[in-house]
């Protein structure tokens, strides 16, 4: 494969040759969901995907209006989600909201196209004044593969080779690109084009490995941390191994990091466990008998470890704040995303989870770190 930017005129054609992330100067604190086919309060009914998709755009003007700074959609394509178009999504999203950012989280790049991906995100950054950005993954299920004809046996060197292009893409100026996963560019340029200095804000999302990690430093953009088990403090080998690949790589400006883990926010810590403990021990049973992790129906012990001492973020907007507090000093991130709904969570309760959120957890966060 090889890459070669052409060097013919244009908007961004002072751009650097890989064009780096810059972070924001105030931590920003972030929503994110997958649209998980939910059930009504009872829980007689699960609802239908048109039903869950109108209920997602409520929470993300909620969000909005309480102050969230980002708003993260997930792809996927199972019936258990309603979501497998993000950018459809946070268009509808980005019409109806003034301030959030609006993210992938993620989008499954090894089974799309770089240059429509970019296209897509490029538009509604546009729509939206300037508020989109992508997160970039080969996400956690296999679906995408052969619902698009991908072989999986291919399953690195397509998000390989499709990243590298998608990072040539942030530059806005013709590109001269070949490989073996699309057909070859010539001096192209792709349109439309954004306002932004260093091209449309990225991140690559990983799970923890580590050259998934060298990868993103490669590249000049943000690693976002997809931190679902375990303790966050695990990954603060990856950290330090990403600053040192953005020295090496010569990208030292390019120090964005992102937690993503899942949680919930209630009133109190037992209101909040108690709420969201049935819904998260359903989810974890149908995707760990999925996966081979084990049999049956996560214990409430187990739950109850990962709440304390793991990667759920549960409880009153205290407990919750302390916690991301304690991760964002472990991991030195500049973002925080919470994947706010799960399984058949009631919207009820998540858009509770929602105002929460923003009112009370957000200024809980900023004031102790001194921001």
């Amino acid at each position: 494969m090889s890459l070669s930017p052409s060097t013919s005129a244009g908007p961004s054609a002072e751009r650097s040759a890989i064009s780096t992330e810059r972070h924001s100067p105030q931590f920003e604190l972030g929503l994110h969901t997958f649209g998980d086919v939910t059930s009504t309060p009872d829980g007689d009914r699960r609802l239908s995907h048109p039903e869950v998709l109108r209920h997602v755009l409520a929470e993300a003007q909620l969000a909005d209006r309480v102050g969230v700074d980002v708003f993260g959609i997930g792809e996927h394509h199972r019936p258990d989600y309603a979501i497998s178009a993000p950018d459809v999504v946070l268009s509808a999203i980005g019409s109806t909201t003034e301030r959030m950012k609006l993210i992938s989280a993620v989008t499954v790049l090894s089974s799309d196209d770089p240059v429509r991906v970019y296209q897509r995100f490029a538009t509604i950054d546009g729509l939206t004044g300037g508020r989109a950005e992508v997160s970039l993954g080969r996400g956690s299920f296999i679906e995408s593969y052969p619902l698009f004809g991908y072989d999986l046996s291919d399953y690195e060197k397509l998000f390989d080779e499709k990243a590298e292009l998608f990072t040539e893409l942030r530059q806005e100026k013709a590109v001269t690109w070949s490989g073996t996963t699309r057909a070859g560019l010539t001096s192209q340029r792709i349109f439309p084009t954004t306002e932004h200095e260093f091209g449309l804000p990225t991140w690559i999302a990983v799970g923890g490995t580590p050259g998934s990690v060298v990868r993103a430093a490669r590249l000049g953009v943000g690693l976002e941390l997809a931190i679902i088990g375990g303790a966050p403090g695990r990954f603060a080998p990856l950290v330090e191994l990403y600053h040192r690949a953005l020295r090496e790589f010569g990208h030292e400006g390019a120090r964005r990091i992102a937690v993503h883990s899942h949680g919930f926010v209630a009133e109190t810590d037992e209101q909040a466990r108690e709420i969201f403990y049935p819904s998260w021990a359903d989810s974890m049973a149908t995707i760990g008998a999925e996966r081979g992790w084990g049999t049956g129906r996560p214990g409430r012990d187990q739950f109850e470890q990962e709440v304390a001492h793991g990667s759920l973020y549960v409880g009153s907007p205290e407990t919750v704040a302390e916690k991301i507090i304690t991760t964002q000093k472990l991991l030195g991130a500049s973002r925080f995303g919470m994947k706010y709904g799960n399984g058949s969570l009631s919207h009820e309760h998540m858009m509770q989870a929602v105002e929460l959120y923003g009112t009370r957890v957000r200024p809980l966060v900023l004031e102790g770190l001194g921001e």
